[in-house]
């Protein structure tokens, strides 16, 4: 439903599972355009049927563009069960939807802009990918996203069970991925061989891949770490690494991405305002941040 000439306020309801709603999300908010944001902690999913029907009957549907629901908080889990239970309590029959984005601990975002920024430098159709941490919340949606851009995805933890058991979810989601658990540490080494790109999205303060190991590695051309702890996930790069050249190779950190991700951030947040029945999940934001580059604004419609 496109947007019409009204002069109702933008409305941002946040929905955070934590104690204290966050106040980066917030800001950010503000930031992008909303006028309002109605910020609520300790959201359960039996509560949200009524922040819901706050937000759709409150308005009528040529209005429902001035209201939009981000999902947020620390527990990406938590905040993956908000959505789905803010997504049965719309009435799409009735017109009585808002645009949803879901961003619990900037998964989306910042797996979205290490896609993008590698994206920028490599086709990655048909090229090798390693995701270091790939079982953590940004770690899978990166190998969903490189995934989906039909890169072979090899996708590295300590647990072997919880790398083969992240391959499946994804291969679920795109039957023909190619896609190849991997135990990390003892087999970088092997998982490094052939790749052209390295996504390091581990635990903070912990080192994963060491200079010898990458800086050794004839095919690479492109390495993301996502961590700012020290010490950083990938050693030899720098938090503040923005494309820069080192070893023949291109290199990001955590900071240098995040320009990025805040740039995705708020232009998703003023997508919402464009049509009230978008879901901006990791898919929809990828696409939206391939489209930044270019000039236009793109996102997935609800069903």
């Amino acid at each position: 439903m496109a947007a019409a000439m009204s002069d109702k306020r933008r409305i941002l309801i946040q929905l955070d599972p934590d104690e204290q709603p966050s106040v980066f999300d917030r800001i950010v908010a503000l930031d992008a355009g909303a006028d309002l944001v109605l910020a609520h902690g300790r959201v359960r999913r039996e509560q949200v049927q009524a922040l819901v029907h706050g937000a759709i009957f409150t308005r009528g549907p040529k209005d429902l563009t001035h209201t939009a629901i981000f999902v947020g908080g620390s527990d990406v889990a938590a905040g993956e069960q908000l959505l789905e239970e803010v997504q049965r309590h719309f009435l799409p029959q009735f017109g009585l939807t808002v645009s949803v984005m879901l961003d619990a601990n900037g998964c989306n975002t910042t797996a979205a802009a290490a896609v993008h920024v590698v994206a920028r430098h490599v086709d990655l159709r048909g090229k090798t990918a390693l995701v270091l941490g790939g079982t953590g919340p940004v770690g899978q949606r990166a190998a969903l996203l490189l995934a989906r851009l039909q890169a072979r995805v090899r996708l590295a933890s300590r647990s072997p069970e919880r790398a083969a058991q992240a391959c499946e979810r994804i291969r679920a989601r795109f039957p023909q991925a190619d896609l190849l658990p991997v135990c990390a540490p003892p087999y970088l080494h092997s998982a490094l061989a052939g790749a052209q790109v390295v996504i390091s999205a581990g635990a903070a303060g912990v080192r994963i891949l060491t200079a010898d190991l990458w800086q050794s590695a004839p095919d690479l051309a492109v390495l993301v770490d996502l961590n700012a702890v020290p010490p950083t996930g990938i050693e030899g790069i720098e938090p503040v690494d923005t494309a820069r050249q080192r070893m023949g190779k291109i290199t990001y950190g955590a900071i240098g991405v995040g320009s990025t991700k805040m740039k995705i951030h708020k232009a998703c947040i003023a997508r919402l305002f464009q049509a009230n029945n978008l879901v901006l999940d990791a898919e929809a934001i990828y696409d939206l941040a391939a489209s930044l580059d270019d000039g236009t604004t793109g996102a997935r419609a609800a069903d």
